[in-house]
């Protein structure tokens, strides 16, 4: 619908029309022309401001020489829109070429005044004071002079929604009466706002699409006003819109398919036909397919022009990744030094709908193969899935050895990541005095992680809470045998703090068992390195023997950091300040935590930010460097 802007005068001031050639005569100007231009519709050439000595806007026809030099006198606000949109400055692209006639240009010269009237209203001055001079010369100079005045503020605003949406609050539905609120308190231009044509359209746009994101596809305005009382300097906003039908998902028709099930993409959709069909339904359907492993793209689309919005038609459109890929990568880290490593995937494993991954890690400190075999997305999310690895881990003064086996059912949603498996472990512990310890332990274990964050890879605002809960039997050489049970929590808080952004990590950890009941070190806890305490050696806080690093039963470790970008130019490199401190430990009294600080840089990457620090353990007194890439959830 049109929009219209009421002066209190009685003016009119509608929505741009497409720019046309201006004819003969003042007739020749149309409000909706100007406004067309005050939007930046037609190019037009840059002018320096009037205010510089030698500032000259020269206005000259192709090949020829300058008609006259047009200086414009008003503030930041409007100077550059008139230096842009003025005719007298668009002479040459509206004379297309040919040199204007003097009466041409007084032509232009006695439409300036409303010409200007009409731009700066656009920007919120209703009640501007405008001057024309012209000084003779050659060329003559004229010069445009301003006082826009005050800028008109927002003053009342009125929102009326009719149709099913209306209806539907009207019953109290959960679903309305929310999506009502949000689009009301989403509103930009909120009473005591500056108004300004722009910002006044880009609100209209985005109060639509949120309407439509609610399942309204066919919402439109009916109607949008603004009544300006220039007199005070205050508009009134009035809106109606029709959110038209509530649109309902009905057949699922999937394009792209050549070697996946179809019963895989409808289990990744998650709901059910008759499903109001909001934006965040489809979008998150449209994560599921990628995260899924499957797909390289994909898309999922509602059918808007349906003739039953009830039963919509939603088109799915994939392309499937390689059967089989594998990946190799060579790397460094400050904690285990360079390794190398092969992941392979197999996407249609045995000729069914599972999906096999293994992974061989091979570096100085650390050598380990994971693999995991699981079923493709099954009703509500879950996957079924088999598991093992084996891994051999290096510290200053140990070697662990340890294998282990998993069974269990996981559940991934765009917010929650669940997991509940039973695993058998076995362990081997050899000092560098000669001494052993084997350790074994059968156990079932919950844990899940829960994310309401503004970016998954990237993010600022918001938390992340992961946890697990497990329990079992552990048998130990030396030691004795027994139940245990271990629980284990990581919290992470982002919050933007001005132009700063701030990072608040907090982890904690226990095993409940006897004393000589040692379950395998895997489950036991060491504090250090990076994304735990930075300034000390990779897990080197723990609790120490002779010199001897062994995996402790509690563990508590905290760090703040703030971070903000440095360079304009390059907002994706951020420095960063930051506090640590922790450690493991056999039990909580007598612990006492490490405290490591220091400085870095955070390079924000499409696959994580990768960060560079440089630390300084208070307890050692060494500073050490530290490199890692990606968000620890």
């Amino acid at each position: 619908m049109p929009d219209n802007v009421l002066p209190a005068r009685g003016r009119r001031l509608r929505s741009p029309a497409p720019c046309r050639p201006r004819g003969a005569g003042r007739a020749a100007l149309p409000a909706a022309w100007l406004v067309c231009l005050a939007l930046g519709g037609c190019a037009g050439l840059a002018h320096e401001p009037a205010d510089r000595p030698d500032a000259q806007a020269t206005t000259e026809p192709a090949e020829s020489a300058p008609v006259l030099v047009l200086r414009v006198a008003a503030p930041e606000t409007v100077r550059a829109l008139l230096e842009q949109q003025l005719d007298l400055a668009r002479l040459p692209a509206l004379a297309q070429g040919r040199r204007p006639s003097v009466r041409e240009v007084e032509r232009l010269i006695a439409a300036a005044p409303e010409q200007v009237q009409s731009l700066v209203e656009t920007e919120g001055f209703f009640t501007p004071t405008i001057t024309i001079e012209r000084y003779p010369g050659d060329p003559p100079v004229v010069l445009v002079r301003v006082e826009p005045g005050p800028r008109a503020r927002v003053r009342g605003l009125k929102i009326e929604i009719n149709g099913p949406l209306a209806e539907a609050r009207a019953l109290g539905e959960a679903e309305a009466v929310d999506g009502d609120a949000a689009l009301r308190e989403d509103w930009p231009l909120d009473p005591g706002e500056p108004f300004r044509n722009e910002e006044w359209a880009a609100a209209k746009r985005s109060a639509l699409a949120r309407l439509r994101a609610l399942g309204y596809a066919r919402a439109e305005w009916v109607s949008t006003l603004a009544r300006v009382d220039a007199t005070a300097h205050r508009v009134d906003l009035e809106l109606v819109a029709d959110s038209g039908p509530l649109f309902r998902t009905g057949e699922l028709r999937i394009r792209g398919l050549q070697r996946q099930d179809e019963a895989t993409v409808r289990n990744l959709a998650g709901f059910r036909a008759g499903t109001p069909a909001t934006e965040k339904l489809l979008l998150d359907f449209q994560e599921r397919l990628q995260r899924s492993g499957l797909f390289t793209t994909a898309s999922v689309q509602l059918d808007a022009r349906a003739e039953d919005p009830g039963r919509a038609t939603i088109t799915v459109r994939v392309a499937e990744r390689e059967i089989q890929e594998a990946t190799f990568g060579l790397g460094v880290s400050s904690e285990v030094g360079p390794r190398g490593t092969v992941e392979h995937v197999h996407r249609r494993a045995f000729g069914q709908a599972l999906t096999a991954r293994n992974t061989f890690e091979l570096g100085r400190v650390r050598r380990s193969w994971t693999g995991e075999l699981s079923t493709h997305p099954l009703p509500g999310l879950y996957r079924n899935l088999v598991g093992g690895a084996a891994e051999r881990i290096e510290s200053s003064t140990d070697i662990v050895s340890s294998v282990r086996a998993r069974l269990g059912r996981a559940q991934e949603t765009p917010r929650i990541d669940r997991l509940l498996y039973v695993e058998a472990e076995r362990s081997v512990r050899r000092l560098d005095d000669g001494t052993r310890t084997d350790a074994d332990a059968l156990s079932l274990h919950y844990q899940g992680v829960w994310r309401r964050v503004d970016n998954m890879l990237l993010p600022t605002e918001g938390w992340v809470f992961s946890g697990q809960v497990g329990g079992g039997r552990a048998r130990s050489d030396p030691g004795g045998t027994g139940p245990f049970v271990r629980a284990w929590g990581r919290l992470a808080v982002y919050q933007p703090l001005g132009r700063w952004y701030g990072t608040l990590r907090l982890e904690a950890g226990e095993v409940f068992a006897r004393d000589d009941v040692l379950p395998p070190e895997s489950l036991l806890f060491r504090a250090g390195g990076d994304g735990s305490v930075r300034g000390y050696e990779y897990r080197s806080l723990a609790p120490t023997d002779n010199g001897i690093v062994s995996g402790g039963k509690v563990m508590a470790t905290a760090s703040a950091e703030i971070a903000r970008p440095i360079l304009a130019r390059l907002p994706q490199l951020w420095g960063a300040a930051f506090v640590d401190a922790g450690r493991a430990a056999d039990r909580w009294q007598g612990y006492r935590p490490a405290v490591g600080y220091g400085v870095g840089l955070r390079l924000r990457s499409p696959i994580g930010p990768l960060s560079v620090d440089v630390a300084r353990g208070h307890e050692t007194g060494n500073v050490r460097l530290h490199l890692s890439v990606g968000v620890t959830f």
